[in-house]
């Protein structure tokens, strides 16, 4: 008998079920004194996904602060995290003000360091305001999950391939604009999806941040490779994420539909520079994000 996913595994059939399981992926275990364990992701394999990385490490430093929310967070992927060990998290304070504090956070694997984040948090004041007009895309509604598009051409995927593009997950995409990864074709360097949990959560503000923290990561990167017609599905390319960044703007919920506009002004260098715009359904803009990746194409073995 076919024993059944666990409850907390992100991939389980069950849409609560697979919440609870990112909810517990990105619950970090306190150690010690600023010192905190990230679990890995059930059945993993290959390198550990940047985003995991990140929200872990903002909800270690989370931890560490009371009264403040993080603003904004930088930070360097140094080298690739080995998925089914644990990742540990060292917390660094190096300030408390009245207003402001600063964390840093190095992330380590087996005594090697393969991330480093430093992040500001901020008591909750009042100030000016303005911002970006959201763009005028069309609604979650009208468009097709990226599951659902998967599935329907679960034929044309590569068997290597299908465990992972068909794994049930935690998070909801619905492109604004199709791509298809398995054929790219030059575009404009530009994007926008709506994402959400695909099962409500609880209020916890904290835990929020982190899943947005963690979503930021994905379809960013790709930009960079449209108007080249790279895929990260094509092993010919080495693609992956050399630094990060988040700023909180506002108060959101990542249970409900947040729309992610990203572009790529500038592609240099084997590195790619991605830019990103996160707004809630109705035309708040919460969240801005930046990174640069490594895009560069493998040279053939002698």
């Amino acid at each position: 008998m076919t024993e059944l996913p666990s409850p907390n595994d992100p991939s389980s059939p069950s849409a609560p079920a697979r919440v609870e399981g990112l909810i517990d992926l990105l619950t970090v275990e306190t150690l010690d004194t600023d010192l905190y364990r990230g679990i890995p992701l059930p059945g993993g394999k290959g390198r550990v996904y940047g985003g995991q990385v990140v929200a872990q490490a903002l909800q270690a430093a989370q931890l560490t602060v009371e009264g403040r929310r993080c603003h904004s967070l930088h930070c360097y992927f140094m080298r690739p995290g080995e998925e089914g060990r644990p990742i540990i998290y060292r917390v660094a304070r190096d300030h408390d003000g009245r207003t402001f504090a600063t964390r840093r956070v190095i992330a380590s694997q087996g005594g090697e360091p393969i991330l480093n984040m430093l992040l500001s948090f901020q008591v909750p004041e009042e100030g000016f305001e303005h911002q970006d007009t959201m763009p005028d895309v069309a609604p979650p509604e009208d468009l097709i999950s990226e599951a659902e598009l998967w599935r329907a051409n679960a034929h044309m995927v590569p068997d290597h391939l299908k465990s992972y593009v068909l794994r049930p997950r935690p998070l909801e995409f619905r492109h604004v604009y199709q791509r298809n990864p398995l054929a790219p074709v030059p575009a404009e360097p530009r994007h926008a999806s709506w994402f959400r949990t695909v099962a409500p959560i609880g209020d916890e503000e904290t835990m929020h941040r982190a899943i947005l923290a963690y979503a930021s990561d994905m379809t960013l990167l790709s930009t960079c490779g449209q108007p080249h017609a790279i895929s990260y599905l094509d092993p010919q390319f080495q693609i992956a994420s050399l630094d990060h960044a988040v700023w909180f703007h506002g108060d959101f919920r990542a249970d409900d539909w947040l729309l992610y506009v990203t572009d790529s002004p500038s592609a240099s260098g084997a590195r790619g520079y991605n830019r990103g715009q996160i707004f809630t359904r109705d035309g708040r803009l919460v969240a801005s994000v930046a990174q640069e990746g490594l895009i560069r194409q493998r040279k053939p073995r002698a």
